[in-house]
């Protein structure tokens, strides 16, 4: 029989079965799929909680994020943006710390708002170039 790659999920599953079944060797079936006992005994639960749908990868990404800046706080960003089109991350935070009554938040965070409200063009960031320093082939060179 010629070997065929099966699925993440056909992997799990076959481990779950083998591990279930009476008198199974859970080390050495870990040893065989190349999984940690921990890993073993949560697809166990997983399973014994869900079936076999529980065993498939769950997101990564946290459910709530504490750190990210409340709703008047962008507000407040988007506000001076539109009222200065042209002002980056950096000037508005300044402008906010003279003369706002809320603790602004960083400048790469003003940014990030901005650009996830598409307040920012990515063509007309890419068109300003960065200062280049004049330097000569030659010292003293004319």
């Amino acid at each position: 029989m010629p070997w065929v790659e099966r699925s993440v999920m056909d992997q799990r599953l076959e481990f779950v079965s083998l591990a279930s079944a009476r008198g199974a060797n859970l080390s050495l079936l870990c040893r065989r799929f190349g999984v940690s006992r921990p890993t073993a005994y949560k697809w166990l639960a997983r399973h014994a909680a869900g079936g076999p749908d529980a065993l498939a990868d769950r997101s990564r990404r946290p459910h709530a994020s504490p750190g990210r800046a409340s709703d008047a706080v962008e507000a407040a960003v988007l506000a001076v943006r539109d009222a200065h089109p042209a002002w980056g991350g950096r000037k508005i935070r300044a402008w906010m710390q003279r003369n706002h009554n809320i603790t602004p938040p960083a400048a790469s965070t003003i940014t990030a708002i901005l650009r996830r409200h598409g307040r920012i063009d990515a063509a007309a960031s890419a068109a300003h170039r960065p200062f280049l320093r004049f330097e000569d082939e030659r010292p003293n060179g004319t």
